[in-house]
């Protein structure tokens, strides 16, 4: 109840809404194309929803893997490529970012074509980065997921301990990663990055530890290290009484991550993000703080400046309306400029640092007019810095803020996504 309150209060300072409602007015192929005349390049992501299993604590979109329907899959992608090249024409793509379920379950059915015809159809001026299953990285498929242009490789590990492998459902035991994740480092990726979850029901410091510093010496370029968080449209979120399931409070939470600090500090990586951690020098890999960007696929999400709008989740449904020539859009919201501004400050806080003039150039107001009474009371406790031009967290600062934030993401999430999930087509969506 407290919790709805500072929500809906903090929401209304921040965007001046009452309520965001997400419907089905979603945009047309004119109105995109006239959005695109004010945007001189963009992200594109791209969302393969298909897993050999569903994880118990897993939010994101996915389903069983069937062939056939991976092949009518890719087939519905093509289709959207095609739509969005009369609308985005020879404007630079310069992040492409695949994501999932597992990316790697079509990479012998499907995969190489997408992203050949992607690159015949667009105007690609950037590399990839995608997410992949441990136990998908043999030396063939490295040899293939290279061949397609793949530079920054992400590997979903979650753990290195085997009780805890085993409670997260992850089908192979910890030397086995080990094994994987030496493989993968030694291939000539730009960014070699591994998903570490902390927090873990039962999980002890000593583990943490351990952990962190054998991903140290495997020689990854980056690691995400991240609490494990509980949906209610999930296996874990939805049996949150059980006690295999019970997990730590927010401040042995913020414990855990300090020991992953001092450890990654300690091995030349630098912060790059809330839960990211980068050797300094290395490019990192990066999903999720792209300014402007189009979704292709089931559950794919666009943001053009002043519109957000979602895919239907259903994968079924996304392949009927594309081959029936129609788009797949299931819900959209119409983003006032300061609802834009509020989603640009939470992304740039999630990076930990950003610069006031960066904000200037893209809304043509000055930071410290929108945000600054705001921030004050932040600098004199020590959450972040502000020299005047540039603003960056402090570790501490990182994690209460982005904790604040998630009171209103995992609950928008939850409502959003589950919904979804469950509908293919809602007629509304209120967070």
């Amino acid at each position: 109840m407290i919790e709805r309150y500072l929500r809906n209060t903090f929401r209304k300072i921040l965007t001046k809404e009452d309520k965001l409602e997400l419907n089905n007015n979603v945009p047309s192929l004119s109105v995109l194309k006239q959005k695109f005349r004010n945007i001189n390049e963009s992200g594109l992501y791209l969302h393969i929803p298909f897993c050999n299993q569903i994880c118990p604590y897993c939010p994101y979109n996915k389903e069983i893997y069937k062939p056939d329907v991976a092949e009518k899959y890719t087939l519905a992608v093509k289709k959207e490529i095609d739509f969005y090249v009369e609308i985005i024409g020879d404007k630079p793509i310069t992040s492409f970012y695949i994501g999932g379920g597992t990316p790697t379950m079509m990479l012998h059915n499907g995969l190489a074509d997408i992203i050949t015809y992607i690159f015949h159809r667009f105007n690609m001026q950037c590399g990839i980065h995608m997410e992949s299953h441990p136990n998908h990285l043999s030396e063939e498929n490295l040899d293939i997921i290279q061949s397609m242009g793949v530079e920054y490789i992400s590997a979903g590990i979650e753990s290195l301990q085997d009780r805890h492998l085993h409670r997260l459902g992850r089908p192979y035991k910890s030397d086995d990663v080990k094994k994987i994740i030496s493989r993968v480092v030694d291939r000539e990726f730009k960014c070699v990055n591994v998903d570490l979850m902390f927090a873990l029901p039962g999980q002890t410091y000593k583990e943490i530890e351990q952990a962190g510093n054998a991903l140290c010496d495997m020689g990854v370029d980056q690691i995400a290290a991240y609490p494990i968080f509980r949906f209610p449209y999930t296996k874990m979120g939805s049996n949150g009484v059980e006690s295999a399931f019970n997990l730590p409070t927010i401040i042995k939470r913020r414990k855990m991550l300090h020991v992953l600090e001092k450890i990654f500090y300690n091995a030349g990586f630098e912060r790059s993000s809330v839960w990211a951690f980068t050797r300094k020098g290395v490019e990192k890999y990066c999903s999720v703080t792209v300014p402007l960007y189009i979704g292709l696929g089931a559950s794919g999400g666009s943001y053009l400046k002043d519109i957000f709008y979602l895919n239907t989740f259903n994968a079924g449904e996304y392949i009927k309306a594309l081959l029936s020539g129609k788009p797949a859009f299931a819900l959209s919201l119409d983003l006032s400029e300061r609802m834009q501004m509020a989603g640009w400050l939470y992304w740039r806080i999630y990076e930990t640092k950003f610069s006031k003039k960066d904000f200037y150039l893209r809304f043509h107001r000055e930071f410290d007019n929108v945000y600054g009474k705001y921030l004050k009371p932040l600098k004199t406790i020590g959450f972040l810095q502000d020299d005047g031009q540039d603003i960056v967290l402090s570790d501490r600062g990182t994690f209460w803020l982005h904790a604040f934030e998630d009171m209103f993401s995992i609950d928008y999430i939850s409502t959003l996504w589950g919904t979804s999930k469950h509908k293919p087509w809602p007629k509304k969506v209120v967070l």
